[in-house]
């Protein structure tokens, strides 16, 4: 019988059985070790700068930490994913689970070192995790679906959320903000049609909640001063077009002879834009929207006509404006129908700080919100934003599941 030889990628490392699982379960503990001072109301914040753009984050978020930590091995990789998903999942309790998990696994060396077997350390760990189970659904508390202290139960768990992140002194404040905001979603509560916006300056009790769609104004050309900055009743134009004059030389060619020729292709061009600009206008909408640029040209005729227009509008500020005004997002202008349109009760342009926001309330469908942060700094302005996202993600699961579990 011939030997058979396996070969290996040079610095490929081989070493198996107990030897390496000690080295998984120290690899993990030195994982823990980082995210362990960040646990609790008295959890330290962490400053950590990335290597290759230099950013600086501050956070106790065990998910933010654990995201940014460069961490190579293998085994220490999963208690990431662990981090990842219970923020995917529940929201909080993203260091809490890496720590049980490091708190484990050093119980567990002793009996590794000792010669265990790991199918028998885990079929262990089963009936505790069952036992656990049983005990904590002992405890559990039963929430009525339409119980008269639901609201303020929300608020608690809220409070709970915050209780260690950099924000607990406001947490009254912000617990009552974050429950009237998933409050407002639909019955399948999208995390996506909560819009969080950050405006540096202001103290934190100067953040807001805007019953419906908000977002910082776009790039305008001139003409935008002309623009009526608030309307009442308005009609809303959804698009996907780009209204302005194009440069096409790099895209095609045409050739001609005399300068007629040339300035018919000129005129036919301004004939389209405006065309297009005519029928915006015919549709009744006093308030356009696009995704895509508006120009000079179009800003200046929307002015003219006591309309107010705003292009380059992100994308899903575009959708949660669809979604709370109704209508439709159109690229063609060809079918600008009443009921393609949006429609709202008040829009307006506000100064917030030293930023301006174009601001619609009063929406048909009011399943969308928008938080707008206020804060001294980006670093504590986006710690406020994680903070708020854990606990937005606690009320959100109390409301889809029937029983609670107390907790200090």
């Amino acid at each position: 019988m011939q030997p058979q030889i396996v070969l290996f990628k040079e610095g490929t490392d081989t070493s198996q059985g107990k030897p390496q699982l000690i080295s998984n379960i120290n690899a993990c503990q030195a994982v823990v070790d980082a995210v362990r001072t960040t646990l609790g109301p008295r959890g330290m914040d962490k400053l950590i700068v990335s290597g290759n753009s230099g950013k600086a984050t501050i956070s106790n978020d065990g998910a933010t930490i654990m995201k940014l930590l460069d961490i190579v091995h293998p085994a220490a990789k999963t208690l990431v994913d662990i981090a990842k998903s219970q923020d995917a999942e529940v929201g909080d309790g993203t260091t809490s689970v890496v720590l049980l998990a490091g708190e484990f696994l050093k119980q567990v060396k002793p009996y590794v070192d000792e010669g265990v077997h790991p199918r028998i350390i885990i079929k262990a760990v089963r009936k505790s995790l069952s036992l656990c189970t049983e005990k904590i659904r002992s405890l559990a508390v039963k929430i009525e679906k339409n119980a008269d202290d639901k609201r303020e139960l929300l608020k608690k768990c809220a409070s709970t959320a915050m209780n260690s992140k950099l924000i607990h002194q406001q947490k009254e404040f912000f617990s009552t903000m974050v429950v009237e905001a998933v409050l407002m979603l639909d019955e399948l509560l999208p995390l996506n049609m909560i819009g969080i916006k950050k405006v540096n300056g202001g103290a934190l009790e100067d953040s807001m909640l805007v019953p419906g769609v908000a977002f910082k104004k776009t790039f305008s050309y001139a003409g935008f001063e002309m623009q009526p900055k608030t309307y009442k009743e308005c009609k809303i134009a959804l698009l996907n077009i780009e209204l302005e004059l194009k440069a096409e030389r790099d895209n095609a060619e045409v050739r001609v002879d005399n300068v007629k020729e040339y300035q018919k292709v000129v005129d036919a061009e301004w004939t389209i834009l405006y065309e297009k600009l005519e029928k915006i206008h015919e549709s009744g909408a006093n308030v356009v929207l696009s995704k895509l640029p508006i120009g000079d040209v179009a800003t200046q005729y929307f002015a003219d006509r006591d309309m107010f227009c705003a292009g380059r509008v992100p994308e899903e500020d575009l959708k949660r404006t669809m979604k709370a005004c109704g209508g439709a997002v159109m690229t063609t202008v060809n079918d600008l129908k009443n009921e393609v349109l949006g429609h709202c009760e008040i829009f307006e342009e506000v100064q917030i700080g030293g930023e301006r926001f174009n601001i619609f309330k009063g929406c048909p469908n009011a399943t969308t919100c928008t938080m707008i942060l206020r804060g001294g700094s980006d670093q504590f302005l986006e710690e406020t934003e994680r903070s708020l996202h854990d606990a937005i993600m606690i009320v959100r699961r109390t409301i889809q599941n029937d029983s609670i579990v107390a907790g200090k």
